[in-house]
C-alpha cells in the first residue's frame, strides 16, 4: 500500500509541474489556414495596447522593430502552473524590455478582455502584453506547425524568436538539444540564461 501511495503522489507532483493537461480542453485538430510569409498579424492586447506582427523567416517578427526578440507565451486564465509563472514574467518583461517583447496569447477559452484583466493579469501582476483575440487559434496553430509540434499541446508553453527564426531553448525534461519550446512552469532563470545567450548570437 505504501508503494502504491508513494507512486500515485509522484504522478500527481509530475501533473502539477508539467502544466495543465486532462483536466483542461485541449486543442482541436488544425483546420485554420497557418499564416504565409509576408502576412501581417494585429493584436490587441487586453489594456488596449496595439502591435502588429509580421510573418518573416518562417517565423514571426514585430513590424519596425524586427530585431526585437519575441516571446509567445501560450496560456489559459483556468491553468495553475500559468498563474504561478506570470508575477515572474512580468519581472522578466520589465528586466528585458529593451531586447524581448512578450506576448501572451491566452487559448483554450471564450472569455472577454475584462475577463482576463480581472481574473488573471490583475490578479497576478501579469501586466505584459496580453491578447485574448480570436485570431490566437491561427496563430497558435502556425506556431505548432512551424515547430512540427506533434503532440496534444499543454500550457504554458512558450517559444522564443529572433529575427523571424525560432530558437533552441533548454528542455528541463528531457534536455534535446534542438528543443524548440518550453512547457509547463520553467523557472526565470532558465528563460534568462537562455535569453541572455540569444541576444549575445
Amino acid at each position: 500500500m505504501k508503494h502504491f501511495l508513494r507512486l500515485f503522489l509522484t504522478i500527481m507532483s509530475l501533473t502539477f509541474f508539467i502544466g495543465c493537461d486532462s483536466s483542461t480542453p485541449k486543442a482541436s485538430p488544425s483546420i485554420v489556414e497557418p499564416f504565409k510569409d509576408g502576412d501581417k498579424v494585429e493584436l490587441k492586447s487586453v489594456s488596449g495596447a496595439k502591435i502588429t506582427l509580421l510573418r518573416k523567416n518562417g517565423g514571426f517578427v514585430i513590424e519596425d522593430d524586427e530585431e526585437k526578440i519575441l516571446m509567445f507565451d501560450i496560456f489559459g486564465t483556468f491553468c495553475a502552473p500559468c498563474q504561478e509563472e506570470a508575477p515572474s514574467l512580468m519581472d522578466f518583461q520589465l528586466q528585458n524590455s529593451d531586447n524581448v517583447m512578450l506576448i501572451g496569447l491566452n487559448f483554450f477559452e471564450e472569455v472577454s478582455d475584462e475577463y482576463v484583466v480581472e481574473n488573471f493579469a490583475a490578479k497576478y501582476n501579469a501586466y505584459y502584453f496580453i491578447s485574448n483575440a480570436a485570431s490566437n487559434k491561427r496563430l497558435v496553430e502556425t506556431i505548432l506547425r512551424d515547430i512540427q509540434y506533434k503532440a496534444t499541446l499543454q500550457v504554458p508553453f512558450k517559444v522564443v524568436l529572433k529575427k523571424g527564426v525560432y530558437q533552441n531553448v533548454r528542455d528541463i525534461y528531457t534536455n534535446l538539444p534542438d528543443n524548440k519550446f518550453y512547457i509547463g512552469k520553467v523557472g526565470l532563470d532558465v528563460i534568462q540564461r537562455d535569453i541572455d545567450r540569444i541576444v549575445e548570437k
